[in-house]
């Protein structure tokens, strides 16, 4: 008698069979109203009186298309994000949101134009990490209320006008150029105090000079090339005036 309704049963109960995963949770509604959430394993779900939804709870990475933006200077830049988020509360993304995902990617987009319009585009471009988390700061609050967690904001990208770009590329490079005509001025006074003390030195010691010069003649002479004409110092040529005039004497 029961033969006939043992392959329907069968069916029956095989519809009625759930299966949640371990990093899922269940969201049972009974006649259309909400019932509870369901943990993960094997459950019981009666065909035409149960709905059953599964949502996932592992961390999400949403790509924020690039948005064009204008900073508090008025330098329009287009800039885009990740966004890592996790459902914490399955009933709430269900119940209070149509699509989470969608509504999580649309609130990324319209907070990252409205936090980058409070600030210039040196503040944007030096200290992202902070403008990534106010971002986050803003965006957590409502994601709340969703069931959603986000967990952190990163900005990828930030792309500049053509011509905007040339001129901090100018900018850099005269920046460069300062920081190297100070160094070389820097160099410059220190081997001209350098300079000035050999002097002092070679002014106040007695032979030093005719060293220094005995020194530069050995080294030019080092080349057969060179040709060295050597003039005598002032104090040679007047001994030899005073060894000449004591000949005539004689």
């Amino acid at each position: 008698m029961f033969l006939p309704l043992l392959p329907l049963l069968i069916v029956l109960v095989l519809a009625s069979l759930k299966q949640i995963n371990e990093y899922e949770r269940g969201v049972i509604y009974t006649m259309g109203r909400y019932q509870g959430m369901v943990d993960p394993g094997w459950r019981w779900v009666w065909p035409v009186f149960q709905n059953f939804r599964k949502v996932d709870i592992r961390t999400k990475a949403v790509d924020v298309p690039k948005q064009e933006t204008i900073t508090k200077d008025n330098v329009s830049c287009k800039m885009d994000a990740v966004i890592y988020y996790k459902v914490v509360d399955s009933s709430k993304a269900i119940n209070e949101v149509e699509d989470v995902f969608w509504a999580v990617s649309q609130l990324a987009q319209t907070t990252m134009r409205r936090i980058t319009g409070q600030v210039d585009l040196d503040e944007l471009l030096i200290h992202r990490e902070q403008v990534a988390a106010d971002i986050l700061k803003s965006i957590d609050p409502v994601t709340d209320k969703w069931g959603i967690d986000v967990d952190r904001v990163e900005l990828k990208d930030i792309e500049l006008p053509g011509n905007m770009v040339r001129t901090m590329a100018k900018q850099a490079e005269a920046e460069r150029e300062r920081r190297a005509t100070i160094i070389n001025s820097e160099g410059e006074v220190v081997a001209a105090k350098n300079l000035a003390k050999a002097a002092d030195l070679m002014a106040n010691s007695d032979g030093a000079l005719h060293l220094r010069t005995l020194s530069a003649i050995n080294d030019i002479s080092s080349d057969q090339s060179n040709t060295v004409v050597f003039a005598l110092p002032l104090e040679v040529l007047r001994a030899l005036e005073g060894l000449a005039g004591r000949k005539k004497k004689k």
